[in-house]
């Protein structure tokens, strides 16, 4: 998937799926949800399941031969409480399990504290262990304009395939504005993927206009079907 910028007129609603991640991190899903949900994702063509990690054995059996891509999150959803050699011990269990991708959180703390070079390296750790794609979730609105540019530059500097505006709504609500931050800084090959409360199919298009080559949400159905309204559940 390469970087793109689309129109308004590009794309119907079911034309989308393919850059939607649908996602699942519900605490109380159970297997018979998880199995659901990665039926979804073929039903509809989405890029990806996204589940937690407990769960990629599971989604990772029932997508396989598909061409669906399993992917799943680290040191989330509160980010930066894990230490760097347990985020990289515990994203090779990850890609061991079955996931193709990998979402990780970071050390803001650790950027806003001026150790630039550990918080490479926790990314760094992580693209190393698994040998999967990373997305490096910035989490954007928590930081300064010279911190957002630092972490941008040490997400790229330590192997990241994607950078992302956010973890989810409770940071930011996708929007072009971050998206295009992303994109206009972005060296050769690396891609941006929006998250947060994406609900309908003219935010999501909004949002691949901008530049995002992906876009992390629960409202995939919605989206793809027209339906979604901004009353609509999402993270």
């Amino acid at each position: 998937m390469t970087q793109s910028t689309l129109t308004s007129t590009d794309l119907q609603p079911a034309e989308l799926a393919p850059f939607i991640q649908h996602t699942r991190i519900d605490a109380d899903a159970t297997r018979d949800d998880m199995v659901a949900h990665a039926r979804e994702a073929v039903t509809h063509g989405f890029n990806a399941a996204m589940v937690a990690a407990s769960w990629v054995p599971v989604v990772a059996a029932e997508l396989k031969g598909t061409g669906i891509e399993v992917a799943s999150a680290l040191d989330f959803p509160t980010v930066g409480v894990m230490t760097s050699a347990g985020k990289a011990a515990e994203a090779a269990e990850i890609a061991r399990l079955g996931a193709t991708q990998i979402d990780i959180g970071v050390q803001i703390g650790w950027l806003k504290s001026g150790r630039y070079d550990d918080f490479r390296e926790d990314i760094a750790g992580v693209v190393r262990a698994s040998g999967l794609p990373v997305k490096v979730m910035l989490e954007l609105p928590l930081l300064t304009d010279a911190e957002k540019q630092a972490a941008v530059e040490l997400a790229m500097e330590a192997g990241a395939t994607y950078l992302k505006n956010a973890s989810s709504g409770q940071i930011e609500t996708a929007n072009p504005d971050s998206v295009r931050y992303l994109v206009e800084r972005a060296r050769e090959g690396v891609l941006v993927k929006a998250s947060g409360s994406i609900k309908t199919y003219r935010q999501a298009l909004g949002l691949l206009g901008a530049g995002a080559v992906l876009l992390g949400t629960s409202a995939g159905i919605s989206i793809v079907t027209d339906t979604g309204d901004e009353n609509t559940t999402s993270y």
